[in-house]
């Protein structure tokens, strides 16, 4: 679904015709298959079986097998498992390659097969090896590729019933099995086949299942780690920043006090006064322990909680469309107002605020099964290189004090706009007044991080890409970032009353 898709239309039946094959294009890649070096293993395994198996049955029992052909068949193998060598010296062997896996198990079912043609074929006992290949398979490789190699095994049971040597015995004995058991003995192998590959693949999916959650609780632990360290320094900063701003307030309201008659200083002075508000109602919502049920836990509507979030950004030049849609117009419903859902949007409509450069979107997209709310800019969006990264601590894109030397570029073109004829000199060149902009973060990269960590704690899914925000200069790519978050309904609506 692109950026500019409408997620309540986006969902389309399945064409019905040049997809008969879709299942099988889409079969899940679970794995990536096994290291050459396993494989190396594994094959000089069979080879040191199959020679003692031919050798067992020719000195010891005396059956009148096809000794050189056997050799040959085995010394391809060991032709083969040389190369694999010499490559394996040449290169790391550890990594895992699923095409090279494919390759391997698909010369030992056909290297296995010839060796089961030339001792009998399907009367041959050791035929039930074929399944061992497929097994492997079936643990290691794609879907795909893991059905090629059981369709391989398929191939070869078959030509073994038509196409085989008759079965090694005695001496001046022939051993010749109906066409009917041999029959049942392929049917038997097939059967062996699709039940230990079917196995071995659910037992792997269920590990791999296992592997993944336990990754995803240990970075859900890391994550949760992190923001804990985080809460401790924001709560120290509380502290400690209190004093600087109330003086930081106090020089403001001199300020203001004194420029009552220039209106740019006056304007100024108020802005730095307003954001020193802003910033001490932050540090007390930081400071404060609230309890069970008080009132930032209300119900609100969700309009209303947009309104909310977006508020303390209007007033810096920037166009705010807050919207609120639903898939069959009804009203929108009332959402519980909880203070990380509160606070993670309020850091991803300042991130698009930063950024944009003249709009900034908010809106609400309800289903039946999801509320989704998106923040869409239209700013130069996220550059290729951090969009993997983002959502990691430290991890950003701003420039560093950006917000800090433009607030100072603006204040001091204030100041020097109030003095224009200081110390005797006329005709002085006023300094050009900085454009305004809203003081962001100081560009540390965690205000994502610690937006994402709030709002998928609440059951939230955090989405980032491409914006909608008009055609960017170079090749007409979206401008813009967009940043969706998603919840299942029940997760975020309120409970009815």
């Amino acid at each position: 679904m692109s950026p500019t898709q409408d997620p309540l239309s986006s969902q389309s039946p399945p064409e019905a015709g040049g997809h008969r094959f879709a299942g099988w294009r889409n079969l899940p890649r679970r794995s990536r298959g096994l290291s050459l070096r396993t494989l190396v293993i594994l094959r000089w395994m069979a080879i040191v079986g199959q020679s003692a198996t031919v050798a067992v049955a020719t000195a010891w029992f005396h059956f009148r097998l096809p000794l050189w052909g056997c050799l040959a068949v085995i010394a391809a193998s060991v032709a083969m498992n040389l190369n694999a060598t010499a490559r394996l010296r040449r290169s790391d062997g550890s990594a895992p390659d699923g095409t090279l896996t494919a390759a391997h198990l698909g010369f030992d079912i056909l290297q296995l097969s010839a060796l089961l043609a030339l001792t009998g074929g399907l009367q041959n006992p050791f035929c039930l090896l074929l399944v061992a290949p497929v097994t492997v398979a079936a643990a290691s490789l794609p879907g795909r590729q893991a059905a090629l190699m059981g369709l391989l095994v398929l191939a070869a049971t078959v030509g073994l019933f038509f196409f085989s040597m008759p079965l090694p015995w005695q001496a001046g004995t022939e051993l010749d099995l109906p066409a009917l058991y041999r029959f049942g003995v392929g049917l038997a192998l097939i059967t062996g086949v699709i039940f230990t590959a079917a196995y071995a693949w659910r037992v792997a999916a269920d590990a791999e299942k296992l592997e993944l959650a336990l990754a995803t609780t240990q970075d859900v632990l890391q994550r949760e780690q992190r923001l804990a360290a985080l809460g401790g320094l924001a709560a120290a900063a509380a502290h400690e920043l209190g004093t600087p701003l109330a003086t930081i307030q106090v020089v403001a309201r001199e300020l203001l006090r004194e420029s009552s008659g220039n209106a740019a200083a006056a304007e100024d002075a108020a802005l730095i006064l307003q954001q020193a508000e802003r910033c001490r109602d932050i540090l007390k919502q930081l400071s404060q322990q609230p309890e069970e049920g008080e009132a930032a836990f209300a119900e609100v509507g969700l309009k209303a909680l947009l309104e909310e979030v977006v508020e303390p950004h209007r007033g810096f030049d920037l166009a705010f469309d807050v919207k609120v849609r639903t898939a069959s117009g009804e009203a929108a419903p009332r959402v519980r107002r909880l203070p990380e859902v509160v606070h993670g949007l309020s850091t991803l409509v300042e991130n698009a605020a930063d950024f944009a450069n003249s709009r900034v979107r908010v809106q609400a997209l309800v289903d039946a099964g999801f509320i989704e709310i998106e923040v869409v800019d239209d700013g130069p969006g996220i550059p290729p290189d951090i969009l993997p990264r983002l959502g990691e601590p430290y991890v950003t894109s701003r420039p560093q004090g950006k917000a800090r030397r433009a607030l100072a570029a603006q204040i001091a073109a204030s100041v020097a706009a109030a003095a224009p004829g200081r110390k005797g000199r006329k005709g002085a060149k006023a300094a050009p007044v900085a454009e305004k902009i809203a003081p962001s973060q100081g560009g540390m990269g965690l205000g994502f991080f610690i937006a994402r960590t709030l709002l998928e704690r609440t059951g939230g899914r955090v989405s980032v890409g491409a914006g909608d925000g008009g055609p960017a200069p170079q090749k007409g790519q979206p401008k813009g970032a967009r940043v969706a978050v998603r919840w299942p309904r029940p997760a975020l609506e309120a409970p009815p009353s």
